[in-house]
């Protein structure tokens, strides 16, 4: 698996150990406040650094060598430019620097090097799953403008809509590495608006239901045991994806 932003929050913690219906019950329970504070910083409006505490509650290792399933985390070098992917180590820095949202949240150095959000460098991350041997890969992509017909509210709509703009006009890469595209509806969601997680999580449950036609042709093709376990998976009602 590989993670972006939030993204490798979520990764992290599901390959550690975390199942999915546990992910469910902490994007419930979880809010702005456990790993973000608001601060002073000439680099930026928050600091992130409650994350160190937050990332041991939900993520059960401490490095990617203990993980269940290999994880790669993108984050961007702050000089250079160029992204930046975790395999090894410590988990924690790696993971606060992937979600160092520019503007919003402060640099995290990590190695002597000064890393922002990895969505510059890998937006969706399909190119490190790709170098670590992938051979199908799936993508989850949440295009959404955070300011529809109305104009901006405040600095984080400034902040956000630019970045979705620069996102959606950088994207021929990361579909070049991606088999399969999932795109929940996520317009009309605030970034901080994490009381609407069931919602969310709904949303990305149609669109991985939408996508299963797709990806079962490609497991039929490669492995009729493993067509027959999503098949069986699907006739589940209360299966959730995100």
């Amino acid at each position: 698996m590989a993670g972006t932003s939030v993204g490798s929050v979520i990764a992290a913690a599901f390959c550690s150990g975390v199942s999915a219906k546990e992910l469910e019950e902490i994007s419930k329970m979880v809010r702005f406040r456990d790993f973000a504070r608001w601060t002073l910083s000439r680099y930026g409006i928050c600091n992130n650094d409650r994350m160190q505490e937050f990332l041991p509650r939900v993520v059960r290792v401490k490095t990617f060598e203990e993980l269940k399933i290999p994880l790669a985390v993108a984050a961007t070098d702050f000089v250079s430019g160029e992204p930046v992917v975790f395999q090894s180590g410590p988990i924690c820095d790696p993971v606060r620097a992937s979600c160092a949202y520019p503007g919003m949240f402060a640099p995290v150095q990590v190695g002597g090097q000064w890393l922002v959000d990895g969505m510059l460098g890998h937006a969706v991350p399909s190119t490190p799953l790709r170098e670590m041997g992938a051979d199908y890969v799936i993508g989850v992509y949440l295009n959404a403008h955070w300011v529809q017909l109305r104009g901006p509210r405040h600095l984080f709509d400034v902040i956000g809509q630019c970045f979705s703009i620069a996102q959606a006009r950088m994207s021929a890469q990361w579909r070049k590495d991606t088999d399969l595209v999932l795109e929940p509806d996520v317009d009309g969601f605030t970034y901080d608006g994490f009381d609407r997680a069931s919602e969310l999580i709904a949303s990305g449950e149609r669109a991985m239901r939408a996508a299963l036609p797709a990806l079962k042709k490609f497991l039929e093709a490669k492995s009729p045991a493993a067509h027959g376990l999503l098949a069986k998976a699907d006739a589940k009602p209360h299966m959730t994806a995100a």
